[in-house]
């Protein structure tokens, strides 16, 4: 197998955009989200995602679907479901060298943000992918607690395809930003020399070919003009737009109706302050273990 990279963040942190770009290089294979991290095996997988959390198995169903037979329609993502389902035994492992194999000599690039929620879901990719690539991408806590608190909205009001409407769980964004954070910074104390590449999302976004030709060099791949022009073409990917009834997500749902990318409004992308008043919690601030790490990936 080819050795993979993984996008590590917390949700919110532009990783369907970053992934869906680096994902048309024409040496990787981006995949939607496919939460292989948590279990040991797909029985365990099926176990963990049903009910309500099925939909955080369709990015792996469309990309069997897609794989299998080059088109994610209602009836391939049924199929798709049934062949994960008669290889219950299989391991995650298994799964991720079946999809390399489908894939041939590209590198595999997945970004589920449900890698971060533990670290035993971190050292479980090593433990698959001992030489994998780890790409941290960091997004201002407070532009990332409010896009949180943006899509629970649309969650809520039964906004998004695809997403059961109703009641949702309110986590503050600043816990979950810094549970994330804090569990990627302890993982990757581990990684060996090189393995590892921490980047704004903010400053790769105002600034994207500069940055996406330093992470091909760092991957050691292609960094020719056709390339990045590619990789600044999310849009082009079978997996960036909504899918079947059965398997409607996978992705950023905002990414997924929008994937084309606009220049001007990736200009604009700011960092405001870390001071102040947090807006979701009226005359509080950010706790200091937020600040100071904060401060550490480079925010004011």
């Amino acid at each position: 197998m080819q050795e993979p990279l993984f996008i590590i963040a917390p949700g919110r942190s532009y990783t369907s955009l970053i992934g869906g770009m680096i994902g048309q290089h024409p040496q990787i294979y981006g995949l939607p989200e496919v939460n292989l991290s948590h279990v040991d095996t797909l029985g365990e997988m099926l176990g963990t995602l049903s009910g309500p959390l099925e939909i955080f198995m369709a990015g792996l169903l469309r990309v069997l679907a897609q794989l299998h037979e080059g088109e994610q329609t209602e009836a391939s993502v049924q199929r798709a479901r049934q062949w994960i389902m008669q290889r219950s035994h299989w391991t995650t492992g298994q799964m991720f060298a079946h999809i390399q194999d489908q894939v041939g000599p590209l590198v595999l690039v997945e970004k589920s943000p449900l890698n971060t929620l533990k670290i035993e879901h971190l050292q479980r990719l090593l433990k698959l992918f001992p030489k994998a690539s780890f790409l941290h991408l960091t997004r201002h806590p407070r532009t990332a607690g409010k896009s949180s608190l943006e899509l629970r909205k649309s969650l809520r009001e039964g906004r998004v395809e695809g997403h059961p409407s109703g009641r949702v769980r309110e986590i503050d964004p600043e816990k979950i930003w810094l549970r994330s954070q804090t569990h990627i910074m302890e993982f990757s104390r581990d990684l060996a020399v090189g393995q590892y590449m921490r980047i704004k999302a903010e400053v790769l976004l105002r600034d994207p070919r500069t940055y996406l030709a330093q992470i091909c060099e760092w991957l050691g791949i292609s960094q020719d003009a056709a390339s990045i022009d590619a990789m600044l073409h999310p849009e082009t990917s079978p997996f960036a737009c909504m899918g079947p009834p059965n398997a409607r997500l996978g992705n950023d749902p905002n990414f997924l109706k929008n994937p084309k990318i606009n220049f001007d409004r990736l200009a604009r992308i700011s960092e405001p302050p870390l001071e102040g008043e947090v807006d979701w919690r009226p005359g509080e601030k950010f706790s200091q273990p937020v600040l100071k790490l904060a401060r550490q990936f480079g925010y004011g």
